[in-house]
C-alpha cells in the first residue's frame, strides 16, 4: 500500500508487559508507536495494573490503549507491531506466557476480517476488563463492531482486578499541543 495515497484508518491498540519493568516497556512501546511510519499516536491510556488472565502463575500486568491513525494495512501493522514487540525482548514460549511487550491490534476502523494471522476485532477484548477500561478513559463512544459501544461492554463487563495507574499523561495530546505551538511560532 502506497503511504501518499492511501486512505488513513483509525486503529485501537493494547498494549501489555509483565516482565522486567512493566510500566517502562509500555511507555517506550508509546514512543515506538509514535515514530511508526504512516501511522500517528493520537492518544494514549493511562497505565493500568492488572492480574494475568489465562495462565495465571506469573508477575501483574501493566496495560494501556493506543488510538492511532495510520495508512498501513492490517497486515502491515501487525508485522509493524511484531517487531516493536521484538525490539522489546518478546519471546513466545507459551499461550499467555510472561513477556516484555504484548501489542494487539484491537480495532481496525470497522473492518471485521478473520485470517490465519489475524482476527479484527479482536476476538477476545469485548470481553477484557483490561482492554475496555483503558479504552472508554480515552474513547467511550467507540463502537466494536457486532457488539456495541466500549461504555456498555465495560458496564457489563465482570469486575477483574483492574487498577489504574497514577501520573500518566497522555502522549498523543501532549504531542499534538507541542506541534501546534511551533507550528504558531514559525
Amino acid at each position: 500500500m502506497n503511504p501518499d495515497t492511501a486512505a488513513e484508518q483509525h486503529v485501537f491498540l493494547g498494549l501489555g508487559s509483565n516482565l522486567g519493568q512493566p510500566e517502562t516497556h509500555v511507555l517506550r512501546a508509546f514512543d515506538g508507536l509514535a515514530r511508526m511510519p504512516g501511522s500517528r499516536l493520537l492518544r494514549r491510556s493511562s497505565l493500568y495494573r492488572t492480574a494475568p488472565v489465562g495462565f495465571v502463575d506469573q508477575p501483574h500486568f501493566v496495560n494501556a490503549v493506543a488510538e492511532m491513525r495510520t495508512v498501513l494495512s492490517p497486515e502491515a501493522l501487525l508485522v509493524a507491531i511484531l517487531a516493536l514487540e521484538r525490539d522489546h525482548g518478546r519471546v513466545r514460549s507459551f499461550a499467555n506466557a510472561p513477556r516484555t511487550l504484548d501489542i494487539d491490534i484491537l480495532l481496525f476502523g470497522g473492518l471485521v476480517r478473520h485470517t490465519d494471522r489475524l482476527t479484527l476485532p479482536h476476538p477476545r477484548a469485548h470481553l477484557r476488563e483490561f482492554v475496555l477500561r483503558p479504552l472508554a478513559e480515552i474513547a467511550p463512544d467507540c463502537d466494536f463492531p457486532g457488539r456495541g459501544p466500549v461504555w456498555e461492554l465495560l458496564a457489563a463487563c465482570e469486575p477483574q482486578g483492574v487498577t489504574r495507574l497514577g501520573g500518566v499523561a497522555d502522549a498523543g495530546t501532549q504531542a499534538s499541543a507541542r506541534m501546534r505551538s511551533a507550528s504558531l511560532t514559525q
